[in-house]
C-alpha cells in the first residue's frame, strides 16, 4: 500500500467523502461534445512533484497544426493536499490553474499529461481543468488508471478502445511502430474523435504527441534547475 511504503499517514476519511462527492458533483458538469473551435493554439501542461510537499507545473504554448513554441511558462509553490489515489487531480490542479494563468496568450485547446474521463469517475485532471477554465482539455495517459484494452496492432496509428463499465472511455493509440501506446481520452469540452485526432497529428519523432513531450521535459529541465 502506498501509504505503507512511504511511512505516510493514510488520509482523513472525512477529506476522501467530500473530494469524492466533488467529483460526483463535477462530472454532471462535464459536456464531451464535437468542440466549437477553429484550433490555432494548442497547450501541454504536466507537473512534476518535488519531495512532498512541492509541486512544479509547465505549460507550453504550441501553433497548431504547425508545432511551433510560441511560450513556456511555470510556477512552483506548495502542496496542499496529501496523495490520495483517484483524487490527484485535487492536488495538482491548484498549482496548473495558477501557472496557466502565465500565459499571455490562450490556447483553443489543452493537452495535459494524464487522464480525462477515463478515471473512476471521469474526473482526470484534464476533465478537471476544463471544468475550472471552461476550456476544451483533453488527456493524454502513459498508463491505465482503469478500464480493460485489446493491444492496437504495431504500426503507427493503430487505435483500440479502452472500456470500463461498457463504455469507451479512451483511445489507446500506437504512437510510433512497436512503442508501447498512450491513452487518449476526452476531458471537457471536446469528443474522443477528435481528442484522438489532434494526438495523432501532434505526434513527430517521439512517443507522445509534441505538447505534453514538451511540457514533460521542460518539467524535468525546471526541477533539475530549481532545486
Amino acid at each position: 500500500m502506498y501509504y505503507r511504503r512511504h511511512g505516510a499517514p493514510p488520509p482523513d476519511p472525512a477529506l476522501v467523502r467530500e473530494l469524492t462527492q466533488q467529483q460526483e458533483e463535477m462530472k454532471q458538469q462535464v459536456m464531451i461534445q464535437k468542440p466549437d473551435f477553429d484550433l490555432k493554439l494548442i497547450a501541454g501542461c504536466d507537473s512534476s512533484f518535488i519531495g512532498e510537499d512541492t509541486i512544479l507545473s509547465v505549460f507550453v504554448l504550441l501553433t497548431y497544426p504547425g508545432l511551433e513554441l510560441v511560450e513556456k511558462v511555470w510556477h512552483h509553490g506548495p502542496v496542499t493536499l496529501p496523495y490520495i489515489p483517484g483524487l490527484l487531480s485535487f492536488r495538482e490542479a491548484p498549482n496548473l490553474l495558477r501557472t496557466y494563468e502565465l500565459l499571455q496568450q490562450k490556447p483553443d485547446l489543452i493537452m495535459v499529461d494524464g487522464h480525462g474521463i477515463s478515471h473512476p469517475r471521469h474526473l482526470g485532471i484534464a476533465t478537471h481543468l476544463g471544468l475550472h477554465l471552461q476550456k476544451p482539455t483533453m488527456g493524454v495517459a502513459k498508463k491505465v488508471l482503469v478500464g480493460k484494452y485489446t493491444e492496437p496492432a504495431a504500426e503507427k496509428g493503430a487505435v483500440s478502445p479502452l472500456l470500463y463499465k461498457g463504455e469507451q472511455i479512451a483511445a489507446v493509440l500506437r504512437t510510433k511502430d512497436k512503442v508501447k501506446p498512450v491513452f487518449v481520452s476526452p476531458g471537457h469540452l471536446i469528443d474522443l474523435e477528435t481528442a484522438t485526432a489532434v494526438a495523432i497529428a501532434c505526434t513527430l519523432k517521439h512517443k507522445l504527441p509534441e505538447p505534453t513531450r514538451l511540457a514533460d521535459h521542460y518539467a524535468a529541465v525546471l526541477k533539475k534547475e530549481v532545486y
